[in-house]
């Protein structure tokens, strides 16, 4: 076991680097899930907004829509100084302002014309706010034109009960991320920055000088030399994968065990690691020479970010574009991305979620495959 020795005494001299980037992995996964604990479904609940309204009208309808917005926002009277309120808006003292004309009846219901407001350029909150009050509006003008006066139509209108909206949770996660989502999101940023730089290292520091004649001439046939690589490169991806589960169990082991489909998430976080690890020993076959560090530095940079940013690691698939996802499923850390979100999502999946979730694993098994047979192919190569 000469040559597994050897692999083992240069992945020994890169501990301080395996221990820092779990340290980061683990800052990422806690920073990004206080993030989303602070307001855990803000993705479903209405935004506020300070408003500011100038009545001119003083009338039963627009008091009103006073009420109405008054529901949702934060509303507020104002008087008609211009210089004022355009400073207010300035430094977002207020984010809305309506001017309600004096004849607010005839000119916005009755002639149907439209209310003048100013808004701060750009704020979605703002197109928020103008569906309320063109729902409004178009409310008043269907009572108007069924035959209701205008303290009818008030009257009608304050009756008015905003809808209920009953999310559908097909997963039992109400509307959130299960507490582990995070932490099997940002996996793969594990495994590709710590197996890329460690077996590079590795393989890098056999490829040196005449180490490899003399390897060829010794009396370790190059069959047992490549097992023991192999087997070498096992122990630390394997190392390195239950160190990542035995993590989750720690912060996240009430959650799994209650959400279910755990087995389909072990499966998942093995073939990444396996992915990683082929991916890891075709990058050390390219470096070599004086300037080895700096060249696997950049390699490795380019490569676990950049599959971390187009594979939805760093970036959630659910608002990347099409085209980002079209050229992501040629990408293997896609593939592991999408049986996560399934398992995150449903726990337990049954019919097509579980045949979605058994088509990334396979996915990603034939990347393993494949990139076993390019890793080869490129060895044989280097060594002719």
């Amino acid at each position: 076991m000469t040559v597994y020795k050897g692999y083992m005494k240069i992945v020994k001299r890169n501990l301080g680097l395996i221990l820092m980037y779990v340290v980061i992995f683990a800052g990422i996964t806690v920073l990004f899930q206080q993030f989303s604990s602070a307001d855990p479904a803000g993705s479903y609940q209405a935004e506020s907004v300070r408003i500011a309204v100038v009545d001119e009208d003083r009338g039963s309808l627009a008091e009103g829509l006073k009420t109405y917005l008054g529901q949702f926002h934060e509303v507020t009277a104002a008087e008609h100084d211009k210089a004022r309120l355009q400073e207010d808006l300035f430094y977002r003292n207020v984010e809305y302002i309506i001017w309600i004309p004096e004849d607010f009846f005839e000119t916005c219901i009755v002639e149907g014309k439209a209310l003048n407001v100013t808004k701060v350029p750009g704020s979605y909150t703002a197109f928020y706010v103008d569906q309320q009050i063109n729902s409004f509006l178009n409310d008043a003008r269907a009572f108007h034109a069924a035959g209701f006066t205008r303290e009818e139509t008030a009257e009608a209108l304050g009756k008015l009960e905003p809808a209920q909206v009953e999310l559908l949770d097909t997963g039992r996660a109400s509307g959130e991320m299960s507490a582990y989502g995070f932490y099997f999101r940002y996996v793969p940023y594990l495994f590709l920055s710590v197996l890329c730089y460690v077996m590079g290292n590795v393989i890098s520091a056999f490829r040196k000088g005449d180490l490899p004649k003399r390897m060829r001439a010794c009396a370790v046939s190059g069959r047992r030399q490549s097992v023991e690589g192999l087997l070498a490169a096992a122990t630390l991806g394997l190392c390195l994968w239950a160190l990542s589960i035995a993590g989750a169990f720690f912060w996240y082991r009430d959650s799994l065990t209650e959400r279910g489909g755990v087995v389909y998430l072990l499966l998942n976080t093995l073939l990444m690691m396996l992915v990683a690890l082929t991916i890891s020993y075709l990058v050390g076959l390219f470096v070599h020479g004086k300037n080895a560090v700096n060249t696997l530095n950049g390699i490795v940079n380019v490569l676990s970010l950049g599959l971390c940013f187009l594979c939805g690691v760093f970036v959630p698939l659910e608002i990347m574009s099409k085209r980002v996802k079209a050229v992501s499923q040629f990408l293997p850390v896609y593939w592991y991305e999408v049986v996560n979100e399934y398992l995150v999502e449903f726990g337990n999946v049954t019919g097509e979620a579980k045949q979605a979730v058994l088509q990334g694993l396979g996915m990603q098994l034939i990347f393993v495959a494949a990139l076993v047979c390019v890793t080869l192919t490129v060895s044989k190569w280097k060594r002719v």
